[in-house]
């Protein structure tokens, strides 16, 4: 006996996979598919702005922004590639994209989630060290293209049983893709919730822990402490721009933090309440958190826009 679709290929329930239950009239599907859409459309097109109005103007290539291209390619790739196939597998909660995009549906938003997030808590760590400590050596740009790439090596590293496992199989009359963690049903459970805590804790949690600490220090000490240096006009402006940049990024690790909580919740219920998924609710309940989630991808364009001159 096999488990059920994963945590990280998006179902809308464990064993879900029945005929009659999440059948949706027709208005309730286009209003979906207006929302699941408009995600995609400003995501892409508003990370890729992102990404050339750094990379096109040298003036915008400092450490903080790299990190930001990097969570923007992150963002757009994971609104291009798997919103709307998710969107359509949970309506109708069948896969019709075959193994290849099974493996790759189930790797790469752990990849993204892992870049992205970890991309904020570079630029929370480079805030807190320019701040904090500015008589301290900077990254380079050659360092910080180091990082990045290590960034993205542990991602694929921690996605990486997400595919290697990850199989397509017809369950009562439909094809599902999930992942097959063993053949043997005793062995299942513990590894599928071993590595599930773990993933949680390690794209969500922690960066989330780290990022609180070095922001609330930084945020003590630019608006309620005193910064040694002179007080001329020159300093003062530069206060403020660190305060800007500062406030903003609050602002975008704040709104991943609230945009992701309710999916990291819903799937680790299914560790410890299973039953819940069995619920005729759960299909909308289900299409809202993604769509929650998926929303942060499209966000930080307009923050940057909102809360940055340059």
């Amino acid at each position: 006996m096999m488990e059920g679709p994963d945590e990280f290929d998006f179902p809308n329930g464990t064993d879900n996979v029945t005929e009659s239950k999440f059948h949706q009239p027709d208005w309730q599907i286009a209003l979906w598919s207006i929302a699941y859409s408009a995600i995609v459309f400003v995501a892409v097109v508003g990370n890729i702005v992102v990404m050339w109005i750094i990379l096109a103007h040298k003036r915008m290539r400092t450490v903080t922004n790299y990190f930001l291209v990097n969570l923007a390619f992150a963002e757009a790739s994971m609104a291009a590639f798997n919103t709307v196939v998710n969107f359509v597998s949970a309506l109708h909660n069948e896969w019709y994209f075959g193994l290849v995009y099974c493996r790759f549906h189930n790797f790469f938003p752990i990849t993204a989630m892992f870049a992205s997030i970890y991309s904020m808590t570079a630029i929370a760590l480079d805030r807190y060290m320019a701040i904090i400590h500015p008589l301290k050596p900077r990254l380079s740009a050659t360092a910080t293209k180091v990082v990045i790439g290590v960034i993205w090596t542990l991602a694929l590293a921690l996605a990486f049983p997400q595919c290697y496992y990850s199989i397509t199989e017809e369950m009562y009359g439909k094809m599902v893709c999930y992942v097959q963690w063993s053949p043997r049903e005793e062995e299942i459970e513990p590894s599928k919730t071993t590595y599930h805590v773990c993933v949680t804790v390690l794209v969500y949690f922690l960066p989330l822990a780290v990022m609180g600490f070095a922001y609330t220090v930084v945020g003590v000490t630019l608006w309620a402490g005193t910064i040694p240096g002179d007080s001329s006009e020159r300093y003062r402006e530069q206060i403020n721009a660190k305060r800007k940049v500062v406030k903003m990024m609050i602002v975008v690790v704040s709104t991943f933090a609230v945009c992701w909580l309710p999916f990291h919740v819903y799937f680790l219920l299914d560790h410890f309440y299973p039953e819940i998924y069995a619920q005729t609710y759960i299909q909308q309940v289900y299409l809202f958190i993604f769509w929650l989630a998926m929303s942060s991808t499209m966000y930080n364009p307009i923050i940057y826009c909102l809360l940055n001159d340059r």
